[in-house]
């Protein structure tokens, strides 16, 4: 094993280990009673559930995540990188067309040895705590839309990169970065537009009381919505979400149906001004900039790599090429991915708390939103008290009870007399 394949292995156990010791820290961080702040909204059967769901997610985690390790490992160990090298280029494609092969097998492995565990969050475990409402059908037709489109979008795309590497020289990594960036803002018209109709209907929401005031806050804040509509989560789940669609014009808030049954007018108009909140303190650019930056770095780091032979000795490939040091560089890759995904998460959990802030200021108090993060967490049956270290590395959004800290906080600063 020379030095690429040392510190590869130690990240892929390290990642694995670091993951682990995080998620039973905060399985355990689960206190024995009800926050005061949920009284009334959890009572002492509903928490217990809730510990025991947490409880099962953390061992089904920690087993598929082991799964996977060792799958990689034997894979690797046993030679299966070059193998498969081997047997593609023997078929006389070129470079491209073989790249395009030999990752999407290698996907397409991993697809399915995750399958099986995907199945078993879905129906078992989702089920047994009576959140899945996903059929079969649905679940199967899920999985060939997204393959589908993986290969659609995804190939292409794949595609340009390895022509560029290929080709365009010492720049190369500069063409893929406008590339994959183009390709990156398109996807914020088309998704909205094309993709997610493909897996959740969309319906306009009905004139009526919700309607009105969802539209009058939008107007009182300067946000023209081109529509409001709901979504039928509840085809594969009980759970609730909301979320913010599109630029410019063409600017749209879903409400998953399960919400707007549950929660009244004034929590949806604050969970709205939520996510109108992200908008207008233009977090959407700033991870949008983020993403780009990242990826910026990303392939200049990838380009000073593809021509290191140590690289490919390390899988036992003996010919170097573009579409197997895209693999092994993404292997190598993995410890900064985790130090700038601690970062971004950093970003994101203070964009929550500025977007709670706008909602509170701008919808009539912070009340309404508490209640309905009340109600979400409930709901979800979400671990109330995570671990700081889970929260760290993991969580893109602050504790909920951090959350409601600061809401009640500023509620209270409001309404303080001033000196």
């Amino acid at each position: 094993m020379n030095t690429f394949a040392v510190v590869i292995l130690v990240a892929l156990v390290g990642e694995y280990l670091l993951g682990a010791v995080s998620t039973v820290l905060s399985s355990r961080s689960f206190g024995p009673r009800v926050p005061a702040e949920f009284t009334g909204v959890f009572n002492d059967e509903k928490y217990a559930r809730a510990r025991r769901y947490t409880a099962t997610r953390a061992r089904f985690g920690l087993v598929r995540g082991a799964f996977g390790l060792v799958a990689m490992l034997t894979f690797w160990f046993a030679g299966g990188f070059a193998w498969l090298d081997t047997v593609l280029r023997g078929l006389g494609k070129g470079p491209v067309v073989t790249g395009l092969v030999y990752i999407g097998a290698l996907m397409l492995a991993t697809t399915l040895i995750q399958l099986p565990f995907r199945a078993w969050s879905t129906f078992v475990i989702e089920g047994r705590y009576g959140f899945n409402r996903t059929t079969a059908g649905t679940f199967g037709a899920d999985l060939l839309k997204g393959t589908t489109l993986a290969i659609l979008l995804g190939g292409p795309l794949l595609a340009v990169v390895l022509v560029f590497f290929e080709a365009a020289g010492p720049l190369a990594w500069i063409w893929c970065w406008i590339a994959v960036t183009a390709f990156m803002l398109a996807m914020q018209f088309i998704a909205p537009t094309w993709i997610m109709p493909l897996f959740n209907t969309f319906t306009p929401l009905d004139d009526g009381e919700l309607h009105d005031a969802i539209l009058g806050y939008a107007r009182s804040a300067g946000f023209p919505l081109e529509g409001i509509f709901v979504v039928d989560g509840s085809r594969r789940s009980s759970k609730a979400n909301a979320f913010f669609t599109g630029f410019g014009k063409h600017k749209r808030i879903g409400l998953f149906d399960t919400l707007v049954e549950e929660y009244t007018v004034a929590e949806l108009v604050a969970v709205v001004a939520h996510e109108i909140g992200h908008y207008k303190k233009r977090h959407v650019w700033w991870q949008m900039a983020l993403s780009i930056g990242h990826i910026a770095a990303m392939l200049w780091i990838l380009s000073l790599f593809l021509g290191q032979e140590g690289l490919y000795a390390a899988f036992e490939v003996a010919e170097p090429s573009v579409y197997a040091g895209l693999v092994f560089f993404s292997l190598l890759f993995r410890p900064v991915e985790l130090v700038l995904s601690v970062l971004v998460h950093v970003f994101s959990r203070r964009h929550e708390f500025e977007a709670d802030r706008f909602a509170a200021e701008t919808s009539g108090g912070g009340a309404p939103l508490v209640s309905a993060l009340k109600k979400l967490s409930a709901d979800n049956l979400s671990n109330l008290t995570p671990h700081p270290v889970d929260v760290f590395l993991h969580y893109s959004h602050p504790p909920v009870l951090q959350r409601i800290g600061a809401l009640q906080r500023l509620s209270v600063g409001s309404a303080s007399p001033s000196g």
